[in-house]
């Protein structure tokens, strides 16, 4: 994979980036994303919770998601699950809210936010 790191800022937020030049698309920390979207204050057990509730992404995560070595907080190069935009949005379908079990209001604001400021139309990264 022929990568090109780099970190964007979203609501102030980072999320790490890496584009892979043979695929000709971006890749986006799958934790970095769930953070921005979500103001988890654990990232790590959101995940396994969405994961647990939908069974159908738990069995395609392996799919949907690929180890990528990414820029960690402490500097260094660690495999992170990362997705393309495709299977970003469909993390972000199982997202749940309290009220409805659809994507919160806010949530459903910031991911059009997200999916503008980073589709290829605009210049992702």
């Amino acid at each position: 994979m022929n990568e090109n790191f780099t970190i964007q800022l979203f609501e102030g937020k980072k999320i790490r980036i890496v584009w892979d030049a043979g695929e000709e698309k971006y890749y986006f920390a799958v934790a970095d994303i769930v953070q921005v979207l979500t103001e988890s204050a654990d990232v790590k057990q959101y995940i396994k919770k969405i994961r647990a509730r939908d069974l159908e992404l738990n069995s395609k995560w392996g799919t949907i998601c690929t180890p990528i070595e990414m820029l960690a907080p402490d500097g260094k190069r660690h495999k992170t699950n990362a997705a393309d935009m495709e299977g970003i949005f469909r993390i972000i379908q199982s997202i749940p809210s309290k009220m409805s079990g659809t994507v919160p209001a806010f949530t459903n604001q910031r991911t059009s936010l997200f999916l503008q400021t980073f589709s290829p139309k605009h210049g992702a990264a």
